[in-house]
């Protein structure tokens, strides 16, 4: 497959709040970080030739967050790619500390936020976040004044569409009281699909919802597993199957596989023009 028939243009688009466009096949950059996203990249060259050549074949949504290093993952995007394409949309996130390798922790206070969003600004080098993200509701903060708080840097021109990130259909209703919300980004793929009622609600709505660890394949994608027989028969790997499953699953599903490889960036991106027959799509939907 070469550069011409390779691209993330091939999953169609979507616009993010109704006026940002991107293709739907898009890149997370957690795995860009070292282990247990925290730290530097064992090869950090390769992380920025990642980044470079997802952009060359059609990337046009990169999703980062502040956490993800922590800022190790926005300082190699800024690297890499500013000055930006006019069509690139560079998402992030905050609501979420660091301690340490794999320890996450909510923080929703509204001057935190504040803080995180303004470091985003300047570690992405960027005057206006297209999409910025709750990384997660904070319990202990309630919800209007932690949407509100997004909603005030929108109003100042600091962001431009509002996520959430692993939320319900009723935590999402609620903050739609306090401001528009472009995105959702929860939990999802082939295997755990417990957020289906957030993705029928995103699709009936116009959200764009976005499923984080979207390859998680799990036991489908090993050995003797459900996914082995019609990859062999289809010619695709099981990752390339769970992806173009995605695609396929519904218009607004933005999938942001990530990768520290260029040559597995490039087998995902190959995903995109991965047409399932509505017999293999339920053959799929039926192997979990």
């Amino acid at each position: 497959m070469n550069d011409q028939t390779l691209s993330a243009a091939a999953s169609g688009s979507f616009a993010i709040g109704g006026d940002m466009p991107v293709n739907r096949l898009g890149f997370g950059a957690m795995q860009l970080t070292g282990p247990g996203v925290w730290g530097d990249p064992q090869d950090p060259e390769e992380a920025v030739r990642v980044l470079r050549r997802a952009v060359e074949l059609g990337v046009t949504l990169i999703d980062t967050a502040d956490s993800y290093g922590p800022f190790v993952a926005d300082l190699l995007i800024k690297k890499a790619l500013h000055p930006y394409k006019d069509n690139l949309v560079i998402a992030t996130k905050a609501g979420l500390t660091r301690s340490g390798p794999n320890d996450w922790r909510p923080v929703g206070r509204p001057e935190y936020l504040r803080q995180q969003a303004e470091l985003n600004l300047r570690h992405l080098g960027l005057e206006r976040i297209d999409l910025f993200q709750l990384h997660r509701i904070d319990a202990k903060v309630p919800l209007e004044e932690q949407i509100g708080e997004l909603a005030l840097l929108q109003k100042e021109g600091k962001i431009r569409h509002i996520g959430l990130s692993e939320v319900s259909v009723d935590q999402l209703q609620a903050a739609e009281k306090v401001a528009k919300i472009a995105s959702v980004q929860n939990l999802y793929n082939l295997a755990k699909r417990d957020s289906e009622p957030v993705l029928q609600y995103a699709e009936k709505n116009g959200i764009a919802f976005i499923p984080w660890f979207p390859l998680a394949t799990g036991a489908l994608a090993k050995e003797g597993g459900p996914l082995e027989g019609m990859s062999a028969r289809l010619g695709y790997k099981p990752s390339q199957l769970a992806l173009a499953w995605l695609l396929k699953r519904s218009p607004a599903m933005l999938p942001i596989p990530g990768t520290s490889k260029t040559a597995h960036l490039e087998e995902n991106i190959a995903a995109a023009g991965v047409q399932l027959s509505e017999e293999d799509f339920a053959a799929l939907t039926q192997a979990v």
